[in-house]
């Protein structure tokens, strides 16, 4: 028995020596706690530019879906701009369209931890208070992956002071508190078809009544009341931002009564209420991109649009990260002053607004750029 052992030890051996002999053609991956194991490629740390000849990727998480001819477009177009200057070598993107409905909702966190799971991505890219809880988890479970979230506060103290988020907020208070003005000034002057200056009605339509949709009717209050205070802003809030046959309706009924110059703040659903106001012959301000460019054969109802710069304020912070100069950890407020915020002023804007209305417009936003005017919010900033 013994003799058998020894042969058997001694073809082991032999065998070993002729493995370790042989180059290994497809080495096994090196497990956790090997010191043969291939270092992971490191973020790179605030301050320096990502490493030259790799593409920087981003991906752009959507609890909603592109279409809405609004807030989402708006981010998609400035990454695709992006893109389209650097070249997909240097900076390429994925969409990720997650749908906004309350049956979508159960994905969208699961979807979130697969793209941070997946380590591909130098940058996730999310918006909206419905993404801030989802987020805060995300940054706790993989602190070595880089996010920025836009449109809503993020409670960096409250949820542990992560330094992989980069916050972008909007003043859409200010560029609200113009199209107010402009609603006010319409509907008091009979010159525009169908208005009834005795009536002094402007509606609002929002998506969900939360803080950043409140931003804007606070702003949209102040500017109408400024021209005129005994002007009535009629509100109604769909419930989401998805449902434009809830909010054509809430529409419809606002303008048969009494409202003829409407603004909506409701992505997808808002697209109702330019429809009612297509039906009625009345009037819409469009919402975050410019839905009269979008939109044609609605041009002739939507005098304007006030434009939250997602899109450029997604290229700016990408292509800062890029030079390595963005600042995790810290939230920016992007206003008049900084291109966050603008109303479309174009060839349509003039036609459809009389000079001493665009005039009025122009003073009012340098005053609130130089601060004569301090605009009512509803986020503490």
């Amino acid at each position: 028995m013994k003799k058998v052992l020894a042969m058997l030890l001694v073809f082991s051996m032999a065998c070993s020596m002729i493995a370790c002999g042989k180059k290994e053609e497809n080495p096994a991956p090196a497990t956790e706690g090997s010191s043969d194991a291939e270092a992971p490629a490191e973020t790179p740390a605030e301050g320096e530019p990502a490493a030259s000849g790799e593409t920087y990727k981003a991906a752009l998480l959507l609890n909603g879906n592109l279409g809405d001819k609004s807030f989402y477009d708006s981010a998609n177009e400035g990454l695709t701009r992006l893109r389209d200057e650097l070249g997909a070598d240097v900076f390429d993107f994925k969409v990720e369209q997650m749908g906004g409905t309350d049956a979508d909702q159960p994905k969208w966190e699961p979807t979130l931890l697969d793209y941070c799971d997946s380590g591909e991505y130098d940058v996730i890219i999310m918006g909206t208070w419905q993404m801030a809880d989802p987020l805060a988890k995300a940054a706790v479970e993989y602190p070595d992956q880089k996010f920025m979230f836009f449109d809503e506060q993020f409670d960096f103290a409250g949820n542990g002071d992560p330094q992989n988020i980069y916050n972008i907020l909007y003043k859409q208070n200010e560029v609200s508190y113009l199209v107010g003005a402009a609603a006010a000034m319409m509907t008091t002057d009979a010159s525009f078809e169908g208005v009834d200056p005795a009536t002094k009605k402007i509606g609002f339509l929002g998506g969900m009544d939360n803080a950043v949709i409140n931003d804007f009717l606070k702003g949209y209050e102040q500017g109408a009341h400024d021209i005129d205070p005994e002007i009535e802003v009629v509100v109604a809030w769909v419930g989401d931002f998805v449902n434009s046959a809830q909010g054509k309706e809430l529409a419809l009924a606002q303008y048969q009564n009494g409202v003829d110059v409407g603004y909506n703040v409701a992505g997808n659903a808002g697209l109702g209420q330019i429809e009612a106001a297509g039906d009625t012959g009345l009037y819409a301000f469009g919402v975050d991109s410019d839905q009269a460019a979008l939109l044609p054969q609605y041009a002739d109802r939507i005098p304007t649009s006030a434009l939250k710069n997602v899109g450029n304020s997604l290229y700016r912070a990408i292509k800062l990260d890029l030079e390595g100069q963005l600042t995790y950890g810290t939230t920016e407020v992007l206003g008049f002053a900084e291109g966050g915020v603008e109303l479309v002023k174009d060839a349509h804007y003039e036609e459809m607004l009389p000079e001493n209305i665009r005039t009025k417009l122009d003073e009012l936003e340098k005053d609130i750029i130089d601060g004569k005017i301090i605009v009512d919010t509803a986020i503490e900033r």
